[in-house]
């Protein structure tokens, strides 16, 4: 088995040797886990079997994909999606934990948009940040993970989120508006 060939390669091969999946697995196994707890997925055997159910779903269902997309965008969606399916079924409020990301999230929403500055200038600490997260809506949550944690294009998010790109950037500008009104209130809440 080959590490270095394209997923699109590994796909293709998956199709006539069902052991090639496992390549594909261990690619993609780290990143949607980290994804998972940036969604708040809090308990690590969750986030596995959230994990485990979207490889067999991909797996199932590779005959479907779609060799001109992105493998790993559509991978995304499945896990996605089965994250959604589990805070439904748990009825269970998610519990982000951004730990050392939170800076960088300040940083690039500062860069990336200059209404946004102003929640730079909190020095919010991830605690604070992780507690905004969770307030948002999770169609706003998503989008600021897959944007600024998983270094998503508006392109991948747009696969993902199965919707038109355009979307993409209101949901991300929304994210961006809702999250400046709830950290404000954590700030003065913990300091007052």
């Amino acid at each position: 088995m080959q590490s270095d060939a394209t997923d699109q390669e590994i796909v293709r091969r998956t199709l006539h040797d069902k052991e090639s999946f496992a390549l594909l697995i261990e690619r993609y196994e780290a990143k949607l886990l980290r994804y998972l707890e940036r969604l708040g997925v809090g308990v690590r055997e969750d986030r596995e079997d959230i994990l485990q159910n979207a490889f067999v779903k991909a797996y199932k269902n590779l005959n479907s994909f779609d060799p001109e997309l992105e493998f790993s965008s559509w991978m995304y969606r499945i896990t996605h999606n089965e994250a959604m399916s589990f805070f439904r079924a748990k009825r269970a409020r998610p519990q982000v934990i951004l730990s050392e990301d939170g800076e960088l999230l300040l940083t690039e929403l500062r860069d990336e948009s200059s209404d946004t500055a102003a929640i730079a200038e909190h020095r919010l600490d991830s605690e604070e940040l992780a507690r905004a997260f969770a307030e948002l809506e999770p169609k706003y949550r998503t989008a600021l993970v897959l944007r600024f944690f998983e270094d998503r294009s508006y392109n991948e998010m747009s696969d993902i989120l199965q919707v038109p790109v355009g979307t993409v950037s209101t949901l991300l500008y929304r994210a961006k508006r809702e999250l400046k009104k709830v950290l404000p209130e954590h700030h003065r809440a913990n300091h007052f």
